[in-house]
């Protein structure tokens, strides 16, 4: 078996932290969110090469984390797009690697940006039962978060419907961006793109496949974070945290309340500050502030501000009174 990290969006929803560097290298605790994706396909002996699939902007970011860290499985794949909207779609992409890599194989597909909680192994236990496409899914609770992922509708475990991203979705069973493919289907990715379907999202792929194919889901109830915005990525935060707060010990902190879910990194400088959920990243400096669900970014000053669901770009100078 292959598999492939897909990683060659720009995330334009979490600029400016992202404008300059992949979401997949935020920080979730000590590590990268990408780092948990490497060491589970690290992990699996059943997994062989993993191909992660970037675009041509952010591939010597990658090249150079995956030469500084322990793992043996990852492998640069780029495709050659430099801005958003030169992007082939994941389908598209996905499509174009196959082919690229010579790909001839079972093939898992990763989302980059997923913070999952559930045994990699458990999943791939369940295609190996099946031999057939299998997606692992999630109860998202909600209708309102439904409407944002593809919902599916099962008969015990095999899919028999797909609706990518519904305004009026019947569930809250949701697929999350993991897949696993036999060899023998792989074929049927540029099937599915020579009819002119929709490259972008693989979920209009499943929709279309498990109508063709018998396709079965792996129900998970670990947790499962897809990050794509503020929001979601300080919830992953905060799991991974579970109420604590993370403070490098090369910070420097005077007179100021660390709350819950906070994450400060190395050099940051913090005098009278109010912080609760968030991530300050190294050599920020913040005087007088109230820091709320918010991400400010490197070697930022901020001086007399209240931040809330604030993302404030690398470098930024804010100075008394200039932010609300």
């Amino acid at each position: 078996m292959k598999a492939v990290v897909l990683a060659g969006g720009y995330a334009t929803r979490l600029w400016p932290i992202t404008r300059h560097r992949p979401k997949m290298f935020l920080p979730l605790g000590e590590t990268a969110i990408v780092d948990r994706l490497y060491d589970d396909i690290e992990r699996d002996d059943r997994i062989g090469a993993a191909y992660v699939s970037t675009n041509e902007r952010f591939a010597p970011t990658f090249e150079e984390h995956l030469a500084d860290g322990p793992w043996n499985k990852p492998q640069l794949s780029v495709e050659r797009t430099r801005e958003e909207g030169e992007k082939f779609g994941v389908v598209g992409a996905l499509a174009e690697l196959i082919e690229r890599e010579s790909i001839d194989d079972d093939l898992l597909v990763l989302a980059g940006d997923n913070v999952i909680d559930f045994e990699l192994g458990a999943f791939l236990d369940r295609f190996d039962k099946r031999h057939a496409p299998t997606i692992a899914v999630h109860d998202v609770g909600s209708r309102e978060r439904a409407v944002s992922y593809g919902v599916v509708k099962l008969d015990d475990d095999r899919v028999v419907g797909f609706r990518e991203k519904p305004d009026d979705p019947e569930g809250t069973l949701v697929s999350t961006g993991c897949y696993v493919f036999p060899r023998e289907t792989l074929s049927l990715f540029t099937e599915y793109l020579e009819a002119g379907n929709n490259p972008d999202e693989p979920g209009w792929f499943v929709s279309w496949l498990h109508s063709r194919v018998p396709t079965y889901a792996f129900a998970f109830e670990e947790e499962w974070f897809d990050v794509g915005t503020l929001e979601s990525y300080l919830d992953a935060v905060a799991w991974h945290l579970d109420g604590e707060s993370l403070v490098d010990e090369t910070a420097s902190l005077e007179a100021t309340t660390v709350g819950s879910n906070v994450h400060i990194m190395a050099g940051a400088s913090l005098v009278d500050v109010d912080v609760e959920q968030a991530v300050i990243f190294p050599e920020a400096t913040l005087e007088r502030a109230t820091v709320r669900s918010s991400i400010v970014d490197k070697g930022t000053a901020l001086e007399g501000v209240a931040l809330d669901g604030a993302m404030i770009g690398a470098y930024t100078q804010l100075p008394d009174g200039s932010a609300d």
